[in-house]
């Protein structure tokens, strides 16, 4: 079997005489892309080793550009789970298939000559940064943000109270939220927190079991929701409906939800016509929606659909948690108090402020969504604990030359996957105008090959991209009995088992 990229090994005149490795771009003056972006690389210089950490959209945007627009440059990606994809199998909802095709892409990436994945290792625990950073030319950080936001108030550790990330992880098969169990045997749920996620959660709370058993939904998820007795999910806010932070589509799925029926009060939404002519036209036409829906009368068939709904969710302004309420042993979450707020100041500076009323709201499930945030991966990285960031200048992490990073850990959790991917393509077009000004490591480094000697006489065993492909096959034929597009393998043990380890 060839080798995917040169190694250092090769690092000689003879090297350097030999044509390019099969796949890559000959050497060309010019490099187009979108963004103005054109770099000059010669097939006669160096092979750079560049290592990317996380292989979410974030590390495969970053690959992708890098092996795009460096002819030689060799990509390892570093994943911890054994399986890749990141957010795009673990957080993109189930009924929402076509997200789920950029997977294509990045497999297209995985499987370039010049680009490795290795899955089961965990950077900062079997590996850490400075022996990355010895091995690599350079190294990028794009590992996400992989805990949530505490709600810091009284009754948070109560049983019923989960993070909605750790729920959408249960449902979307995350190995560590495998043994969740969710009771849904209650009436009401709350979700803190207006975003996508807290959409998401509601719309798989709410949506039919059996409009979602030929999606990638767990079998496990779906047996719960079979069972699930929950008929009303509020979706509470501390703001106001000008500062919803989910987008239309989610909205306008929500209100077309088979089955259901939104409940909005009309009164969180006086004077808000007037106010929306000015705001920017995406926020304008979201908020226009909310007023329909909130104050004008349905017509005959969308009333008569509404009539027969079994469920309902709403929407509850002004409201920010306070405590959430036990159950009269203790032993359960029986409702959350809510401080009842009014907004002060003006546009993206608009905040709560409590009035000193409070509501309390009997629920017997909260999921609390009120964002994602990274950690720190390893002491050797500098990190800024309030911000839940990388701290960095455009992608160049502060005082450790050659290190960089890219996506959420380098901005925070916010964007689409379309955001990530156009963050991404600047960290890797910095790190190359970084490469083209010698500001990095010159001469040969080993890359993958020290590193596999490090992880094997550590006793861990990494997961290949081909690896992959086999349980990737194991999945689509296990969901094929029951026509699902795959049913997906929870425990790691027995993934290593189908791989013979």
């Amino acid at each position: 079997m060839a080798p995917r990229c040169w190694r250092w090994w090769h690092w000689s005149a003879w090297s350097r005489s030999r044509p390019p490795p099969s796949g890559s771009t000959p050497s060309r003056s010019r490099t187009p892309l979108a963004s103005g972006f054109c770099q000059q690389f010669s097939t006669q210089e160096q092979t750079p080793q560049i290592c990317v950490v996380g292989s979410g959209p974030a590390g495969f945007y970053t690959a992708q550009h890098l092996l795009k627009h460096h002819p030689r440059a060799c990509v390892d990606i570093f994943e911890k789970q054994l399986v890749p994809f990141g957010l795009v199998r673990f957080g993109v909802a189930p009924d929402h298939p076509e997200v789920k095709n950029v997977i294509n892409t990045f497999t297209q990436t995985a499987r370039s000559d010049r680009c490795a994945f290795h899955g089961n290792v965990v950077v900062g625990r079997d590996v850490t940064v400075p022996e990355l950073r010895e091995a690599y030319h350079a190294v990028v950080l794009s590992y996400g943000a992989e805990d949530h936001q505490a709600l810091e108030i009284p009754g948070e550790e109560l049983p019923g109270v989960f993070s909605a990330r750790a729920f959408v992880g249960w449902y979307n098969g995350l190995p560590e939220n495998r043994e969740l169990a969710p009771d849904l045997s209650c009436d009401t749920a709350v979700i803190l927190g207006q975003g996508n996620v807290a959409l998401d959660v509601a719309r798989i709370l709410l949506t039919p079991p059996e409009h979602l058993e030929k999606t990638d939904i767990t079998e496990a998820a779906l047996g719960v929701l079979r069972q699930s007795q929950v008929k009303m999910v509020w979706i509470v806010g501390r703001r106001g409906p000008l500062q919803v932070a989910f987008t239309i589509k989610e909205l306008r799925e929500m209100i077309q939800l088979p089955g259901t029926r939104p409940i909005l009060d009309p009164a969180d939404f006086l004077g808000l016509q007037d106010r929306i002519k000015e705001v920017p036209r995406p926020r304008k036409r979201l908020t226009e929606l909310l007023l329909r829906t909130a104050t004008e009368k349905p017509g005959v068939e969308e009333a008569a659909r509404q009539a027969s709904a079994s469920r309902a969710w709403g929407l509850r302004f002004f409201r920010s948690p306070q405590q959430v309420l036990p159950s009269a042993d203790g032993r359960q979450v029986a409702g959350i108090r809510l401080a009842v707020t009014r907004l002060e100041g003006v546009g993206e500076a608009t905040r709560a402020v409590p009035t000193g009323d409070v509501e309390d709201l009997p629920c017997g499930l909260v999921l609390s969504s009120i964002g994602y945030k990274s950690r720190p991966i390893d002491p050797s990285v500098p990190f800024d604990p309030k911000l839940g960031i990388i701290p960095n200048v455009d992608g160049r992490v502060m005082n450790v030359p050659g290190l960089y990073c890219s996506g959420w850990v380098k901005r925070g959790p916010t964007g689409v996957i379309t955001t990530t991917m156009t963050d991404s393509f600047l960290t890797s077009q910095i790190l190359l105008q970084d490469l083209k000004a010698g500001q990095l490591p010159s001469g040969p480094r080993p890359g993958y090959a020290a590193i596999k000697a490090l992880l094997s006489s550590r006793g861990v065993w990494p997961v290949s991209f081909s690896d992959w492909e086999k349980l990737d096959a194991e999945e689509v034929s296990r969901g094929q009995g029951t026509g699902k597009p795959r049913e997906k393998l929870l425990d790691p043990q027995e993934m290593l088992r189908l791989l013979g380890r």
